[in-house]
């Protein structure tokens, strides 16, 4: 698919379609999460691999994730940000991701990206490249690689860092770093 305008996407999006559109760090494939499994047939990715939900709003994450008070002050002190989460799944949330007990969850720090949530709601992402590759940075390449994606040119050209997000877990107790990305880890 050729780069669309932001209306086409959402529409996409909306439709089970996969989308492409950059973020604060690297640019982001996304399905809604009834369609997942094309995500990873579009990425050659091992179906083992969870997949990390981004949205607009914490409160959109409700019903996938337990927010306990904890986790909640820390995320809401690096969201929206390159900070992914990963917290305990509820069952919609275990649903997205079978196999895991836990999901992954963002709010990016990206006009653009917050724009195209806000009308989609959620969706599952991971970085747009095939698995093993690096990300794609550039929406025309993104889209030569993955011409079945609906791939957003955001107008304004605000593109991320080219750095992953940092990826933390919380074990009940506390916060285990798992990557090292864009943001220096402190727990607050």
């Amino acid at each position: 698919m050729a780069l669309v305008a932001l209306a086409a996407a959402v529409a996409a999006a909306r439709s089970g379609l996969a989308v492409a559109f950059a973020t604060d760090t690297v640019p982001a494939l996304a399905i809604m999460g009834d369609w997942r499994s094309r995500l990873y047939e579009l990425k050659r990715r091992s179906p083992h691999k969870p997949l990390i939900l981004m949205a607009a709003r914490m409160t959109d994450m409700a019903p996938y994730v337990v927010l306990s008070d904890l986790p909640h002050r820390v995320m809401a002190s690096h969201w929206p940000g390159a900070v992914t989460v990963i917290l305990p799944a509820t069952a919609l949330g275990r649903s997205l991701n079978p196999g895991q007990d836990t999901l992954g969850v963002r709010i990016p720090a990206h006009g653009g990206a917050i724009h195209l949530l806000q009308q989609t709601g959620p969706l599952l992402t991971t970085s747009a490249n095939r698995s093993g590759e690096d990300p794609l940075l550039d929406p025309g390449a993104i889209a030569r690689q993955f011409p079945e994606v609906w791939v957003w040119d955001d107008p304004l050209g605000q593109r991320g860092s080219g750095q992953p997000s940092t990826v933390v877990a919380w074990t009940g107790t506390g916060w285990q770093l798992l990557r090292q990305g864009q943001v220096q880890w402190q727990e607050t």
